[in-house]
């Protein structure tokens, strides 16, 4: 896995969103895997007039307290100036300007990559002098020829 820093501008966003903890997402009631499908369902990424309507975000923000307390969860794309008028119904949200650690997914099937790699950032800001910010993360999925069976995803996470 491949680690770097970057200064990450902030940017709007429009999608659908929903509220979970790390605790509920390794149970039966999991949000996440709905949120998924109702974000494939939407043809949400069609609607969106931006210019890079390509990148998929998954943004986690709103986070109650650490990575054990409760955060929000939004699926969306930048908001372009010809955005559909079913924006309205979509929830907005800011990818705040921020200092990112960058971590690169090994390439693999989507959900097993994803999933391991933030098991590996769990552990290393455990032990690390490099602190979270909590300020939000996020997943960034590049859409043009994604392969679900061999990702490589990039997870950006806030540090101070």
């Amino acid at each position: 896995m491949n680690q770097q820093f970057t200064h990450y501008p902030a940017i709007e966003l429009v999608g659908i969103s929903t509220r979970t903890t790390n605790a509920e997402e390794t149970g039966p009631n999991g949000r996440l895997p709905k949120l998924w499908e109702t974000y494939f369902q939407s043809n949400m990424q069609a609607q969106i007039k931006g210019d890079n309507a390509h990148l998929l975000y998954a943004l986690y923000t709103d986070y109650e307290s650490d990575a054990s307390g409760a955060y929000t969860v939004l699926l969306g794309h930048e908001k372009g100036d010809g955005t559909a008028h079913s924006e309205t119904e979509w929830v907005h949200a800011t990818v705040p300007e921020a200092k990112y650690m960058v971590f690169t997914t090994k390439p693999g099937p989507v959900y097993e990559v994803v999933y391991e790699t933030w098991q590996t950032i769990w552990a290393f800001f455990q032990d690390s002098s490099i602190k979270r910010a909590y300020t939000g993360d996020f997943e960034l999925y590049r859409t043009q020829q994604f392969d679900p069976n061999h990702a490589v995803v990039e997870i950006y996470i806030a540090v101070q």
